[in-house]
């Protein structure tokens, strides 16, 4: 069983929202220093998956980082004397200077005396350049000190030099090794993402109304694979023959309405089952079965297949209507097409689609008529229907594509607008995108989910 575990105060915390455990170890790797927990469930019933990763000097590539530091401060302590040397010399330097000045004055006038000055003035300049005398020793080791002080400097100059290229390059290995580490960080939280992640639905929020704009039917969606520092927004108007998207910069933006892009797709679209997935637009050709995948970056169409035996043109809509024969998905097991065919009687038929050639992985037919379904959207596999688009909505029917099963349901959720055109499920945000009458809206989600180990019973 999982052990309790606090952990100490790292350098460095990566959250992870998710539903469920509350205080538990779910991974530890004492060999590598880093561990990953969660915290306390929230009362909305989320929860928080928290990744330590170790302190900097643990992820050193090898000794040689630690002996290039100590150098390095050794050299930068030698500077810094050098320094105070200099501080506490530069008084004495300066007055023996003056003194060789006043010698060689002295030692002018001697020589320019010849026989004009009297006998008291001449011994009186005779003595004073006996007391200097002693002096001029000193002078020129002073003298040969600044020499060496000056070179000593330079040499630190280059080593410092030398030793900051050494330390740049070391670092750029370290940073390698540091991105691996990274990479197998992020691959252990995927893992953690999906254990924490996956469960069953148990409730729907109430609604947070992000924004009101546009007709009564369209699609808005943020890219589900995209870091959490990309919070673009596509937003699509409408729900057949559309070929404009706007891409906001940020959720911030979308809601006032500013600092966006337009892109005039080259196909229409049909729906408003459309997903942005990795950078890409999957969407329904208007008229026809055909998966169109636009890549916004470059603004071209990658790639484009049919669905076989796809009913579209209205054949097979949710109960709403509006060209929805086709609904794409995104979970956290990937991408989703939710449609149905004649050879299917009209039932849900919910396939796994490879994102990159769009042929379907997988076929489940759920034997739920696609006509009396409001809405529907997957999380974890698990296909959930509502049974209304209006009023008094609530998630009715879940499929189980795991164990091909299903099983009747009863989660509520309030449809404030009275009618929802638009219901997909975002894994990143763990959250449910609504188009309701014209409104943009979020429902976040609250999952039930058991977590066993090798070797519980």
């Amino acid at each position: 069983m999982w052990s309790l575990a606090v952990p100490p105060p790292p350098p460095l915390l990566l959250l992870l929202l998710c539903s469920g455990l509350a205080g538990q170890t779910l991974f530890q790797s004492p060999e590598e220093g880093w561990q990953l927990y969660t915290s306390a469930q929230a009362p909305d019933g989320k929860c928080i998956c928290t990744a330590v990763i170790p302190a900097q000097s643990t992820c050193s590539r090898d000794g040689r980082s630690r002996e290039l530091r100590q150098l390095m401060e050794k050299v930068q302590n030698v500077s810094q004397s050098m320094e105070v040397l200099e501080l506490r010399t530069y008084r004495d330097l300066q007055y023996v200077r003056s003194m060789e000045t006043l010698m060689r004055s002295l030692d002018a006038r001697l020589r320019a005396a010849d026989g004009s000055l009297s006998a008291k003035s001449f011994q009186e300049l005779k003595d004073r350049m006996t007391e200097l005398l002693p002096l001029s020793s000193v002078l020129e080791q002073y003298k040969a000190d600044t020499r060496t002080i000056v070179r000593l400097r330079e040499e630190v100059r280059n080593l410092s030099g030398s030793l900051a290229t050494i330390q740049e390059e070391m670092g750029a290995y370290g940073y390698e090794d540091l991105q691996q580490r990274v990479m197998a960080l992020e691959a252990r939280l995927h893992a953690c993402a999906q254990k924490l992640g996956c469960g069953k639905l148990t409730g729907v929020s109430n609604p947070i109304t992000i924004r009101a704009m546009g007709s009564r039917f369209g699609s808005w969606m943020t890219d589900t694979m995209a870091p959490s520092a990309d919070s673009r927004v596509w937003y699509m108007d409408g729900y057949y023959k559309g070929r404009r998207v706007l891409e906001f910069r940020t959720l911030g933006d979308f809601i006032k309405g500013q600092n966006f892009i337009q892109h005039l797709l080259p196909q229409p679209w049909a729906g408003t089952g459309h997903v942005v997935y990795n950078g890409s637009l999957f969407y329904n050709k208007y008229q026809s079965n055909v998966v169109v995948k636009y890549h916004f970056r470059s603004r071209s169409v990658l790639v484009q297949r049919s669905l076989p035996g796809a009913g579209y043109n209205n054949t097979f809509p949710y109960s709403w209507g509006g060209f929805s024969d086709m609904d794409f998905m995104v979970d956290e097991s990937g991408l989703w097409a939710v449609y149905t065919t004649n050879q299917n009687a009209g039932n849900i038929v919910v396939s796994r689609l490879d994102p990159h050639t769009l042929e379907v992985v997988r076929s489940w037919d759920t034997g739920y008529p696609k006509r009396s379904a409001g809405e529907a959207f997957m999380i974890c596999g698990v296909l959930y229907v509502t049974n209304s688009h209006l009023a008094g909505a609530k998630v009715y029917f879940a499929y189980f594509t795991n164990t091909s099963s299903y099983e009747y349901t009863d989660v509520p959720f309030h449809n404030q607008y009275s009618h929802i055109s638009m219901l997909d499920y975002n894994p990143r945000e763990r959250a449910l995108y609504t188009w309701n009458n014209g409104h943009q809206v979020l429902y976040n989600v609250t999952l039930f989910h058991v977590i066993s180990t090798a070797g519980d019973p």
